[in-house]
């Protein structure tokens, strides 16, 4: 039953981004919707706009500024001065291809473009390894964006 009001949501969530479903890539997708302006501003000092800018397609699991907000203080300032490890970070919520909620079950695995591998859960709400899906299947030209509400950091 919550997995099927999951998808309701998400799919009411595509259905609300559907203008910029086929003409938006997913950096100007995640600035239209005005709630991502700490991750763009990484993806920009990473160096990574042209790579999500690109043909894709990719997923990506995009922590809001709340998220982001919620680190330990200074810790967003000591990425942007570290873009090395800051794409590490971001590179982490990328995975290659494009997943949709649909796509999503219990336990499974997904190699990241860090390299390094995240777990989906879908019971009881869909969650990236500890970070809880807000929003799914916001669809841009070059692949699909999954909201999440804490930034997610690759083992050490």
């Amino acid at each position: 039953m919550l997995r099927r009001t999951f998808i309701a949501t998400a799919m009411a969530s595509t259905m609300a981004t559907a203008s910029f479903a086929n003409t938006t890539d997913i950096v100007d997708t995640a600035v239209a919707a005005g709630s991502f302006n700490t991750l763009v501003a990484a993806v920009e000092a990473a160096g990574l706009v042209d790579t999500l800018k690109g043909e894709g397609p990719f997923t990506v699991f995009a922590p809001t500024d709340e998220a982001f907000a919620a680190l330990p203080e200074g810790t967003v300032e000591s990425l942007l001065a570290d873009p090395e490890a800051l794409a590490a970070i971001l590179t982490y919520h990328v995975v290659p291809g494009k997943v949709m909620s649909t796509d999503l079950s219990d336990g499974m695995t997904a190699a990241t473009v860090n390299g390094a591998d995240i777990t989906i859960g879908t019971e009881g709400g869909v969650t990236v390894n500890d970070a809880n899906v807000a929003s799914a299947d916001v669809l841009a030209s070059n692949g699909v964006i999954h909201v999440i509400d804490s930034v997610i950091l690759p083992p050490q």
